[in-house]
Formats: C-alpha cells, structure tokens, sequence
C-alpha cells in the first residue's frame, strides 16, 4: 500500500508542477517569454522522478532544454568550473599510509577510507568523483 501512496504523491506533485507552468504560460507577457528558473527546477526535478519524456511531455516543454536543466548542477555554488581542489598535508594524527578523503559534489559527499595507496592514485579517484578526466 505504501508504494501505491508513494506513486499517488508523485503523479500529484507531476499534476502540481504542470499547473504550475500551465498558470504561467496564461500570464506570461509574451509567447516567447523564457520560462523562470524555478519552474525549470520544478520540471527538472519531475524529470529526475518520472523520467525525461514523460515530464516534457506532461508539461508541454522541449525535451533537449529539459534535458539541460536536468543535467545541469542542482546548486549553481557546486559547479564543476568553480570546484576547487586543495591539497592538505596529513596531520601528525595520520600516517602516509592511512587517511580519509571526503569528496563534496552536487550529489553529496563521498567519504573513502584508504591505506597504503600513492597519492597519484588518491587523485586520479577524486577527478573520476568530479567527473573530470585525470
């Protein structure tokens, strides 16, 4: 029964969001308005739930421009352009051979325990978490 809930309450926020959009299409200044960024987050997050064709569909919006707001950073501050990387020395606490390293990217944060790896390693493990090339 809790699946059938959970799936109302999905299709229901789906419902919300298309309102939503519908509303705004009526009071828009102009056909060609740009939609506002809220709603393209509202859509995005439909899109993540129910999928990309569906929710362009349901909404009446072009699936590539979904598709870029979906794949685009849930939170600008996260953005791979402005990731930064330093490198710490360990502490007198940690050996060489020991250490944790915790990952912050817009999916989360990843914590990884390693012992008795190179450094070179470590690094190439943080650019795949980024999702950049080494």
């Amino acid at each position: 029964m809790a699946t059938t809930t959970q799936t109302v309450s999905k299709s229901t926020r789906l419902a919300h969001t298309r309102r939503r959009v519908e509303r705004w299409r009526e009071a828009r200044p102009h056909r060609h308005a740009p939609m506002p960024a809220a709603l393209w987050d509202a859509a995005a997050a439909a899109a993540r739930q129910h999928g990309l064709y569906r929710t362009a569909r349901t909404l009446r919006v072009d699936y590539g421009a979904l598709k870029k707001h979906v794949e685009a950073p849930a939170d600008p501050g996260h953005a791979r352009s402005s990731t930064t990387f330093v490198e710490l020395a360990p502490s007198g606490s940690t050996s060489p051979l020991e250490c944790v390293i915790e990952i912050e990217g817009p999916r989360g944060t990843m914590r990884i325990r390693v012992s008795r790896v190179a450094w070179r390693d470590i690094m190439a493990v943080a650019h795949l978490a980024w999702g950049e090339a080494p």
